[in-house]
């Protein structure tokens, strides 16, 4: 591994590990402590980065940036996990990766087609409620240390962390990411933090370095707000959004959320849908939304027991379940039959009770559920064997929720690593992770939905300005090692009081 010199902006200390667990959330619930193994985990990796840095002759940070400091993090989680007892699953990385570049590319290094339908940023400087944010308890949950780089003699240098131009450099020039769509939050038409206009914008923003493929654009429809519904003939003819974004948490009241198949909302929105020629519907459960559209009732809404049915009744409709119903109150164990109101446990028990069969016309998405199942090798192998037993091997998507997460290069290494163990697979009949498998969920799944091929888009990709972008900053990369959303319960009632 050659020695570089050492021109970093972002984190010139070397004191960010690339693969991250923290507490970071989404801004949808309030960050959660770090359990103990998290904390050993990360504080093994700073020390054997450190050794490993020094072995070498290289800065931290010029480890750290290297494919070896990424196998040297996930390695000490491996270690740690392991001493634990938490054997349900591992990073698969040979120990020499540690120490030599070439072994840590072989394992690391970018070989799949990456589809990511989660994606977020929001117009920072006007939408978000600027002038709410600039206050002491609003802009304090965004430390200066997060956003240095982006003007911070700026008043302003703190909100454009959220921006299109922070989301095109961690999503794509700071990840192995190919695509994306740009989705939205559940707020009113009139408070949307970013409007379909603005999406709009950063899409072309995107397609002016290609052909149009790399960032599609959700329509927004929450189908008990007033208007939603009557509106989506015009944002499927104007903005050719690539599918629906609604939530069933969601009320403008507060009050009540609503079922995908309840006559008054659920199936009114399927047929707009249908009217309009999409026809992939993307419905956020499970992760509860602390927004002023709900209070602790709407809870029960994020569960899954309305899909089951919804799918039953449209086949030809596609629903795409963001973050697969996972619900951070619930630990993932293996699915036994029952009632299960909430989590991916729901679920399951939706898609059995009406007959709907694994790799049928309903999805689970990984956004958020992934960064968190990260931390815990039980849980981890649990969700994921449960979603490919019961889901389908071919209805499990990619999705991150960045820029929350900052890039989403960290949960890529971390999944293209992942493994079931052997002990898993036998006892819960959990598939193992072969490079198929990992590429189907990468990319390969979403394609059928959104109704693209692979083979036009990967063309497409040749010779772009995007991918001769990502050439050159792969040369001497530079990746923040950020996350977004906040940290701390202060943070996320900051960021919440302040109109997030």
């Amino acid at each position: 591994m050659a020695r570089k010199q050492d021109t970093s902006r972002f984190d010139p200390e070397g004191t960010r590990l690339p693969i991250k667990l923290d507490t970071t959330s989404n801004g949808e619930f309030v960050p959660r402590p770090l359990e103990r193994h998290s904390v050993l985990a990360n504080e093994r990796a700073v020390e054997q980065v450190g050794i490993n840095a020094r072995r070498l002759g290289l800065s931290r940070r010029n480890f750290l940036t290297s494919s070896a400091g990424a196998a040297t993090t996930l390695l000490a989680f491996n270690e740690v996990h392991a001493a634990l007892g938490k054997t349900g699953s591992f990073y698969d990385i040979p120990q020499l990766a540690a120490l030599d570049g070439g072994a840590a590319d072989a394992t690391l290094a970018k070989r799949e087609f990456i589809f990511d339908i989660q994606g977020h940023h929001v117009n920072a400087l006007e939408r978000w409620k600027a002038p709410n944010m600039l206050t002491a308890t609003g802009l304090k949950f965004m430390p200066q240390s997060k956003c240095a780089y982006l003007d911070p003699k700026s008043e302003y240098g703190h909100m454009k962390c959220f921006t299109s131009q922070a989301f095109v450099k961690e999503m794509f020039l700071d990840s192995d990411t190919d695509m994306a769509v740009l989705t939205f939050t559940p707020t009113t038409y009139e408070d949307m933090p970013l409007t379909q206009d603005e999406a709009e914008a950063t899409r072309e923003m995107v397609a002016a370095m290609n052909d149009g493929h790399r960032l599609l654009v959700h329509g927004r429809v929450v189908p008990n707000v007033a208007g939603d519904i009557e509106r989506m003939p015009e944002l499927a003819e104007k903005w050719k959004v690539s599918a629906w974004k609604t939530y069933t948490q969601a009320d403008p009241a507060g009050e009540t959320g609503w079922w995908l198949d309840d006559e008054e909302h659920g199936a009114r929105l399927i047929e707009m849908a249908r009217k309009t020629g999409v026809k992939t519907i993307c419905i956020h459960k499970g992760v509860p939304l602390p927004t002023p559209f709900m209070t602790g009732k709407n809870r029960k809404f994020g569960g899954c027991g309305d899909v089951g049915k919804a799918a039953r009744q449209n086949p030809d409709i596609n629903f795409i379940i963001y973050h697969s119903g996972y619900d951070l109150k619930f630990r993932g164990e293996e699915f036994v039959p029952g009632k299960h109101e909430i989590g991916i446990d729901s679920l399951i028990q939706s898609l059995q009770d009406n007959g709907v069969k694994p790799n049928s016309n309903v999805y689970a998405e990984l956004g958020t559920t992934w960064r968190y199942l990260m931390k815990d090798p039980n849980e981890a192998a649990h969700a994921m064997g449960k979603l490919f037993k019961y889901v389908g091997e071919n209805n499990v998507v990619w999705g991150t929720d960045s820029i929350w997460y900052g890039s989403p290069q960290d949960q890529i290494q971390a999944f293209r690593t992942f493994q079931i163990s052997r002990e898993y697979q036998e006892k819960f009949g959990y598939p193992a992770m072969t490079p198929e498998l990992r590429a189907k969920v990468f990319g390969l799944n979403a394609l059928k939905p959104y109704g693209l091929d692979v083979t036009d888009i990967r063309q497409s990709f040749l010779a772009d300005t995007l991918q001769k972008a990502k050439g050159i900053n792969a040369e001497q990369p530079d990746p923040t090692y950020l996350t977004y959303g906040p940290q701390t319960r202060r943070e996320f009632f900051a960021l919440l009081k302040a109109g997030g």
